[in-house]
């Protein structure tokens, strides 16, 4: 419950603007758009915006009875996995079997290529133990404890401190994986990620895979967890999961945070298009870095085992699918060609027209082309953090860009917006066919279906996806600009449990089943 005469604050990081909503305690909602990077101007793009909307100085404290709770989804472990920016981590993996994982299941998803490229793997270093379960609980080779010291202690040593325990059976025969990693803890490893407490699941490349992906990114989402704690002290903080649920911070895996921030944009994109009257939607969320995409048509759509920039992932997610257009993509000309990101300008540098010398992007396109206007732009820009985007650096830098095309390809000279207007046509062309990825190309007909357009950029280029789409009705919420954020204040806590039970499919094996589900239930 939230208290009387406190705050709550809904917020999402993304990867070029953090959103900030504010609940008064009159029940009134306030706004703030900051960018997720300005070390010039705040350590923690979060804080700064609780602290702006409280109206605290500079150094004063947060005042923790002013704020019920903090609502929060956060793309840094996605950032992290897609960039291969996690922790170092050991995988403890049962003797035989140590490329078991890249090996995986050779599924090959381009059948024809002459050159496959493996996806580069998560953990640094494979300790193979020698021990052994059977299929049936048989111990076929006890484990040697002295020899799963002799295994973790070099990859200790060189200063990885994240282990992955993945082995053979243990999903349903856990002693081996607790004794290994009780063994991990004495030598001094910080994330210990237990495939029979992350994963419970059979199949073991599956329950490898999540286990090595949480060791992987926990410590990343951890840090930035403390972070944000240790600034607002008492305060509640919940995270926004892959599966559209909140849970207290303590408790935010890597492994759920994959799809943290989209996640609340669905969320708060189904509650607002029911509140128009749409039940059926395509949710189009175009922020700085990347566009998501997903369907709705009464429930939302999970899957329970999703590749991930490479990656197989077994957990619950909300159906997200990603492309990399966004406002902040980068516009170049390149073997005779307009080409369209997929590399982003990020914060910082940022587009051309947040005056900190970056490249021409999407959104100076449409600054280009009219649909972006300096007064009605955040002015949080320049050196001063305060200046509002630069139109006249853009027009010249199209300018140039127009030059450059006519002497490559001979022909006359393009007018600026013209040049700009081809990339925009790119751009649309990408996202609508993401968006035809989850829709028609699985059976869905989108007559009946309304755009939902969220984000910082998707009201940019809301009718020509509409039109490329065949749709007919296109939904912008007021709140479209901060959808994402206004989505964790309007989303439930959600913990999911899972168990695995190797028993016979007969009546007298069933019935114990029920016992089970009711101690998940009690967990």
């Amino acid at each position: 419950m939230t208290g009387i005469g406190t705050w709550e604050f809904w917020i999402d990081r993304g990867g070029t603007f953090t959103d900030v909503i504010g609940r008064d305690p009159d029940r009134r909602l306030h706004v703030l758009k900051l960018l997720s990077e300005n070390p010039e101007h705040y350590a923690d793009a979060a804080v700064q915006g609780i602290r702006t909307l409280l109206g605290l100085g500079e150094h004063e404290p947060l005042p923790s009875e002013r704020i019920a709770a903090v609502k929060l989804g956060t793309t840094v472990a996605t950032n992290a996995l897609l960039e291969r920016k996690g922790a170092p981590t050991l995988l403890a993996i049962t003797a035989g079997h140590a490329d078991a994982l890249r090996i995986a299941t050779q599924h090959r998803p381009r059948l024809f290529d002459r050159q496959i490229v493996l996806p580069s793997m998560l953990y640094s270093a494979v300790a193979e133990l020698t021990e052994r379960v059977g299929a049936e609980g048989q111990v076929i080779t006890p484990l040697d404890p002295d020899q799963v010291r002799d295994a973790l202690s070099p990859a200790r040593a060189a200063g990885i401190t994240a282990i992955a325990i993945v082995l053979l059976h243990g999903w349903r025969f856990t002693a081996h994986e607790q004794r290994v990693a009780e063994i991990a803890r004495e030598l001094g490893y910080t994330q210990i990620s237990v495939s029979h407490q992350v994963s419970p699941m059979r199949k073991l490349i599956g329950r490898g895979d999540t286990t090595v992906v949480d060791a992987y990114l926990s410590p990343i989402v951890r840090h930035h967890v403390d972070r944000l704690s240790a600034a607002l002290g008492d305060v509640r903080v919940q995270f926004m999961q892959s599966n559209g649920g909140l849970i207290d911070a303590g408790r935010f895996q890597g492994k759920d945070a994959i799809l943290s921030g989209p996640a609340g944009g669905i969320v708060g994109a189904v509650a607002t298009s029911a509140q128009a009257g749409f039940t059926r939607i395509i949710g189009f969320d175009m922020g700085g870095t990347s566009t998501d995409v997903a369907h709705y048509a009464g429930s939302f759509e999970r899957s329970f085992e999703t590749v991930v920039a490479g990656i197989r992932v077994r957990a619950p997610m909300l159906e997200v699918h990603t492309v990399a257009a966004g406002g902040g993509s980068i516009c170049r000309f390149e073997q005779g060609r307009y080409r369209v990101g997929p590399e982003s300008a990020g914060a910082d540098p940022g587009p051309a027209c947040y005056r900190r010398g970056g490249p021409l992007t999407l959104t100076d396109c449409n600054v280009m082309l009219g649909k972006l206007h300096p007064t009605m732009f955040p002015a949080v820009f320049g050196p001063s953090g305060r200046e509002p985007i630069d139109v006249e650096i853009v027009a010249r830098r199209f300018a140039e860009l127009a030059e450059l095309i006519a002497t490559a390809t001979g022909e006359p000279v393009r007018r600026p917006a013209e040049v700009a207007e081809g990339f925009v046509e790119i751009a649309v062309a990408n996202m609508a066919e993401a968006i035809a990825k989850i829709s028609t190309e699985r059976g869905h007909d989108l007559d009946d279906h309304a755009l939902c357009c969220f984000g910082g950029a998707a009201g940019q280029h809301a009718c020509l996806v509409a039109d490329a789409l065949g749709m007919k009705t296109v939904v912008i919420h007021p709140l479209a600009g901060v959808l994402s954020a206004y989505g964790m204040g309007l989303a439930d806590v959600r913990v999911v449990r899972e168990r695995s039970l190797g028993v016979a499919l007969v009546e007298g094996e069933l019935a114990g089943v029920q016992g089970w589900l009711a101690e998940l239930g009690r967990a």
